[in-house]
């Protein structure tokens, strides 16, 4: 992906990871339109931000994405990035129907069924780029599980082979896949994360996202240093040990 001069679609920024994204994409030269579900927010982030478009999106709603994607492709024809950045966690106790499976819905839905949505809806017009990428974004819980997260990790397994898998089907097309893998990042996806002390900054992370699109033009994931530990556990061997360090150093995060 060439980082400047294109137009990019990212649902879900209107906070965290993927409002820092977009200011920082914004900043490198490209035209970035913002989508989310709360109008006060998308309000607040066009005048704040001069230049960064907005429109509201739930990826909850099909006919709602289908409308959001119209209102995008008749105001930006030439897009031709999409960072389906939509994502929730919730804490679930799996001992009880009660305790998961209203959350369990809710996370899958957003996760998994948004992106899915999001290509339903772009794909086409993406293939008629002459060259276009799509952004899935995991989680470092996609490779290690995290005890309180269940249906979290399994949302983001399921990215990470959603991605893979799309990839090699549309290998034949204009359309490049990355995925970005984030591990605790300092932001409001769970209680507390915000705060402490065991999340990576999130201008830390955005600033080595950027150089890795920058310096890494073949990287098919993007990986910043401090999520290697998740993300190769199985391969380098020690798949336990991350997993028994992860549960007992990290009661709440990503």
């Amino acid at each position: 992906m060439d980082i400047t001069n294109n137009v990019i679609f990212i649902p879900g920024a209107t906070s965290g990871i993927g409002l820092a994204l977009a200011l920082a994409l914004h900043q490198k030269g490209n035209t970035v339109i913002v989508g989310g579900r709360r109008s006060e927010r998308l309000d607040s982030i066009a005048a704040q931000h001069p230049g960064i478009d907005t429109v509201r999106i739930d990826t909850t709603d099909p006919a709602g994405v289908a409308a959001a994607a119209r209102e995008v492709l008749t105001a930006h024809p030439d897009l031709n990035v999409l960072i389906a950045m939509s994502g929730i966690s919730r804490v679930e106790d799996w001992h009880h129907r009660g305790g998961f499976l209203e959350a369990a819905e809710a996370v899958i839905t957003t996760n998994l069924l948004g992106p899915i949505r999001l290509l339903g809806a772009f794909i086409e017009h993406l293939q008629s780029r002459p060259r276009a990428t799509v952004i899935t974004v995991s989680s470092g819980l996609a490779f290690a599980p995290l005890a309180a997260t269940p249906s979290y990790n399994a949302s983001k397994a399921a990215v990470h082979m959603l991605t893979e898998s799309v990839r090699l089907q549309l290998a034949d097309t204009s359309v490049e896949f990355l995925e970005l893998v984030p591990p605790s990042v300092a932001t409001d996806l769970l209680p507390g994360q915000a705060d402490s002390d065991w999340a990576m900054p999130l201008d830390e992370f955005v600033t080595e996202v950027v150089e890795i699109l920058e310096t890494r033009p073949g990287a098919h994931e993007l990986l910043v240093e401090r999520v290697e530990f998740l993300r190769y556990g199985e391969a380098r061997g020690d798949y336990d040990q991350v997993v028994a360090t992860l549960n007992n150093a990290d009661p709440h995060g990503k």
